[in-house]
């Protein structure tokens, strides 16, 4: 492998599937089956998982309501999406343990940076929700945040197309491919793969981000041998 420890940002998007709206058992079961392929060689995985499917606070914010209540029912997403995450790694035969940047006790651990590093270096996947636990700060923010904290050599960020692009190649065909960007780039462009924070942080702390299609076949394990996909 070429990594040791990764920190894979999971969008509540991708918990979708073919629904409009909550969580397709089906695709999170090959998340789970594809996670399971790469922890079983020795990588050391942590994942931040968001809340789209569920909530969204900045699109409830933009309908009137209070940005801060929001973000926070925003967070709750992600913790609901954590525990799905985790009885299905659970059902794949992995060792699990999700973490709340807001405490939840009897349902979820409250995040403790030491605990998680000693967890993931025991084989455990370990899932940070609820962001950071301040609203204004989105996931992507977080995902760059956790990975930092806990050391990781590489923070993937799983979308639902092949990288980052000019513009929503879903929507634009287009869209301009970037196959490999600078974070300064990416930022002058306005580029909307990721927040300008979370941007800037990885930056700061030359955290490098690989974005990929999650739904391609086998591209967790291709990535962490060193493939580019």
């Amino acid at each position: 492998m070429s990594y040791k420890r990764i920190l894979l940002k999971l969008s509540g998007e991708a918990l979708l599937g073919e629904r409009q709206y909550g969580i397709d058992p089906i695709r999170i079961s090959q998340y789970a089956k594809e996670i399971k392929s790469v922890v079983q060689q020795g990588l050391e995985l942590a994942v931040v998982i968001g809340g789209g499917n569920i909530f969204r606070g900045v699109s409830a914010a933009s309908n009137g309501m209070d940005r801060v209540q929001a973000d926070y029912m925003g967070m709750l997403a992600t913790v609901m999406n954590g525990i799905a995450l985790r009885d299905a790694l659970e059902r794949a035969g992995l060792k699990t343990r999700v973490m709340s940047a807001i405490p939840i006790a009897g349902l979820v651990e409250h995040y403790d940076r030491r605990l998680a590093i000693q967890l993931l270096s025991d084989g455990y996947v370990v899932i940070f929700t609820a962001g950071t636990g301040n609203p204004f700060f989105t996931t992507d923010t977080a995902g760059c945040l956790r990975a930092i904290e806990i050391q990781a050599d590489l923070m993937l960020k799983a979308t639902r197309v092949d990288g980052v692009y000019s513009d929503d190649p879903e929507k634009n065909p287009e869209a301009k491919f970037y196959p490999e960007l600078s974070f300064d780039e990416a930022i002058s462009k306005n580029l909307k793969v990721m927040d300008a924070t979370a941007l800037t942080l990885a930056r700061d702390h030359k955290l490098p981000i690989n974005v990929f299609n999650v739904n391609k076949e086998h591209a967790l394990k291709d990535i962490i041998c060193g493939d580019r996909i």
